[in-house]
């Protein structure tokens, strides 16, 4: 089969199609014939630097999230043909991801996923869609009767929040930089957008503010979301776009402002329950999976590179077959 394989620091550009064998099945995996993949920035940083570590699985095939159909169940409960979605549970580190025609995956990350979206568009749920829905529903614990602020909302996870986020019945609000981005936000649900400086808690108007926070800047700018909910304040710490990765000299009494509920989502462990829940809330309001750019595996290199750069303004995806 084709697949992209790497086993040190690369360059996008050092990324080449290789013939591997396809993978033989074994009790509790299925063989997934992949039809699509998202394209994920942990993905780049594996082969800028991650790869080195000695728990990565080398050589390795990347890629943490992908969608296709069962090509051999196994001695699993999923029949031949069934449409899935696979994400994450080590895909892509500790065994083979989804650069490739084929993946042997463990039963516990594959989903039997009920859509008639077709493979470009699924690819781009998975990882996306799946970690903001975990985010608002299960930290953020969102409602109708909610205000949520979306901090970063001109990516990927962000663009899925506001959608998500106002299919749910809540009034949404998006953060970014430019105010350029403004009117694409709107255009796919925020009632409300504004320009992130770094000090929303100063500078957000009253009518404007959140009693519900999706964090996704990540520390650089979580202490100014905590101090712009209105209380009682939920502040869910789910992306790291800021580039700064921890809190120094972290006091949770004073960093936390009184009434304020910090939590964080972390997206290695899908659950069924989650899965068919997400799906039913997409399938039922009729959102359209948001996706900016479509590459061949054989033009992996220029996907990385886009990938790495930025700039794509949505999801990437990769189309296997």
């Amino acid at each position: 089969m084709k697949a992209i394989q790497i086993n040190h620091r690369c360059s996008a550009d050092e990324m080449r199609v290789s013939e591997i064998p396809i993978p033989e099945v074994k009790s509790g995996w299925v063989l997934v014939k992949i039809h699509a993949a998202g394209l994920n920035h942990s993905e780049a940083l594996l082969r800028m630097f991650e790869i080195e570590n000695d728990y990565i699985q080398k050589p390795i095939v990347p890629g943490i999230e992908c969608v296709g159909e069962i090509a051999d169940p196994s001695d699993s409960h999923f029949s031949k043909g069934d449409k899935v979605i696979a994400l994450m549970g080590g895909m892509g580190r500790s065994f083979n991801g989804s650069y490739a025609e084929y993946a042997l995956l463990p039963a516990t990350n594959v989903f039997k996923v009920e859509t008639d979206l077709e493979w470009i568009s699924l690819a781009a749920v998975p990882e996306t869609y799946f970690t903001a829905y975990g985010s608002l529903t299960e930290c953020l614990l969102l409602n109708g009767n909610d205000t949520l602020l979306v901090r970063g909302a001109t990516s990927t996870v962000g663009q899925a929040a506001i959608q998500l986020g106002k299919s749910m019945g809540t009034r949404v609000i998006a953060a970014c930089r430019k105010e350029k981005d403004f009117d694409r936000l709107k255009a796919i649900g925020a009632d409300f957008c504004c320009i992130d400086d770094g000090h929303l808690a100063e500078n957000l108007p009253t009518e404007m503010r959140p009693n519900k926070v999706l964090e996704l800047v990540g520390p650089a700018t979580l202490q100014d979301s905590l101090r712009c909910v209105t209380r009682p304040g939920y502040v869910c710490n789910t992306g790291i776009l800021g580039n700064i990765f921890t809190v120094e000299h972290f006091d949770p009494i004073k960093y936390i402002p009184n009434g304020v509920f910090l939590t964080g989502f972390f997206s290695n462990f899908p659950t069924m329950t989650t899965i068919d829940a997400m799906f039913d809330l997409i399938n039922k309001t009729h959102i359209k999976p948001l996706y900016a750019k479509i590459f061949g595996l054989d033009e992996i290199a220029e996907a990385h590179t886009l990938l790495e750069k930025g700039g794509a303004g949505g999801k990437i995806v990769l189309k296997i077959s």
